[in-house]
């Protein structure tokens, strides 16, 4: 481990400390034997590390593996009741808030709906409405779970639009649902549902749903990658070894057709006035498709891509394409069945709305170069992977080829449950980076290089 200036003895051990967890948490059970390779330390620092950890409840054993000729090793593992995270997802059509304990097992969940209470959609998202279902929902999964507020590492809520950090707590600016500079945490703690000791972490949740899928979906082990969020609009966060936690970009409003479409968030050509699940529906309304009266969106694209794939569960590995079936209706099959034809008008909409997307994954490849764009949000996943196809052809076609050709783009691995996991995760990670503890020691004078040699080669 090299030192760097200004280190103390207390941050010699954080980061010991913060070593075994996180690979106690990630690669465990292992043996104090293993944990030495695994993390680069001594022997010696090892089994002080574990001691610490084991006296302070966070690590516990885990059973015994045979060893080459001497006694079984002992396995850790992280106790899954040392701490309890929650998780939030204010999400486009409800709240989902989840209870989790260390190991990201959920203990408790509670959704709450956002109704629109006016004509606009953007009356579902109620400051006021929104907190208390914030409150109560808090409250119901701790009760359910029996855990008293104090046990809580944190809070971690992804909310949409872009969250300011000030002297006051966290700031949400989301346009698109018509908050302004909404002091969110501060009128969360004005509540006192939580004692003061127990922190909020609040973000885009482009990257809490990032932060699932890097720590345990389809982006683990990979240095650079786009997770995108696709639902009524979209969203993505940018993961490199230079933002390990991820980087929320408002990629969904970068403009891709100039005096376009008039996106939600009051400009012009927004990717999200083509490429957002809303816009989808209405483009295909204003084509003239039939989008289910009264339907939520979920139900709606579902009906959109059943039209426009019939018999194929909603667009998986569909055969027909653009121009093969022009009005719904239906065709004989060789033993006399009746097969829908598919929509021609949604299919239409579904091909350009993979073009603009494709144009829009182009960007991101051109730019960051990712080695994986990775695609999320209850419609990209209910768009499944026969839509990806078109939308890689097309990203491959508008991107750069050497970048082009070092990207994979697919699914994501996480269900409805990826942003309110990634949330979770948020106050799990900042407990890592503290060594386990739940808050951060006060700062020692730091050593003397000289000093911070001797110890760095001392716990070696």
């Amino acid at each position: 481990m090299r030192v760097r200036s200004g280190r103390t003895v207390r941050d010699l051990r954080r980061e010991n400390r913060t070593a075994v967890l996180q690979r106690l948490y990630f690669d465990g059970p292992l043996s104090r034997f293993s944990l030495g390779p695994a993390t680069g330390l001594s022997s010696g620092s090892i089994s002080n590390v574990v001691a610490e950890l084991v006296a302070d409840g966070l690590v516990e054993e885990a059973g015994s593996v045979e060893s080459a000729g001497g006694r079984p090793r002992t396995l850790l593992r992280v106790s899954p009741d040392s701490g309890y995270m929650i998780g939030v997802d204010v999400g486009e059509t409800r709240i989902r808030i989840e209870l989790f304990d260390l190991t990201l097992t959920e203990l408790a969940r509670v959704e709450r709906p956002l109704e629109a209470a006016g004509p606009r959609r953007i009356d579902r998202y109620e400051v006021g409405v929104v907190v208390r279902h914030l409150r109560e929902g808090i409250a119901e999964v701790l009760h359910r779970a029996g855990i008293a507020p104090e046990r809580l590492l944190g809070v971690g809520i992804g909310v949409p639009g872009i969250v300011a950090r000030t002297a006051g707590g966290a700031v949400v600016h989301g346009q698109t649902i018509g908050w302004d500079a909404v002091p969110l945490e501060r009128m969360l703690r004005d509540s006192h549902l939580l004692p003061e000791s127990v922190p909020y972490y609040i973000d885009n949740g482009a990257k809490t749903l990032g932060q699932a899928e890097m720590w345990f979906g389809a982006g683990r082990g990979a240095h650079n990658a786009v997770v995108v969020l696709f639902g009524s609009g979209v969203g993505a966060c940018v993961v490199s070894d230079d933002t390990r936690t991820g980087r929320a970009i408002e990629w969904g409003h970068l403009t891709v057709r100039v005096r376009g479409r008039r996106c939600r968030c009051g400009a012009q050509g927004c990717l999200e006035a083509y490429a957002g699940a809303e816009a989808l529906l209405e483009r295909w309304a204003e084509a003239g498709g039939c989008p289910p009266a009264d339907a939520d969106e979920e139900t709606a694209l579902t009906a959109m891509l059943a039209a426009a794939y019939p018999g194929e569960g909603g667009g998986q590995g569909a055969e027909p394409g653009i121009g093969q079936g022009s009005e719904p209706g239906s065709e004989s099959r060789p033993d006399g069945g009746a097969v829908p034809l598919a929509d021609a008008t949604a299919l239409a909409v579904l091909e350009e709305t993979a073009e603009y997307l494709g144009a829009g994954f182009a960007d991101l490849i051109n730019l960051f170069q990712p080695e994986r764009i990775l695609v999320g949000g209850w419609a990209g996943l209910q768009l499944g992977t026969r839509f990806l196809d078109s939308v890689r052809s097309y990203a491959t076609s508008y991107a750069l080829s050497y970048p082009a050709a070092n990207v994979r783009i697919d699914l994501g691995t996480f269900g409805p449950d990826a942003v309110t996991v990634g949330a979770g995760i948020l106050p799990l990670a900042d407990f890592f980076a503290r060594g386990g503890h739940r808050t951060e020691p006060e700062r020692e004078e730091p050593l003397p290089a000289w000093r911070t040699t001797l110890q760095e080669r001392a716990a070696h």
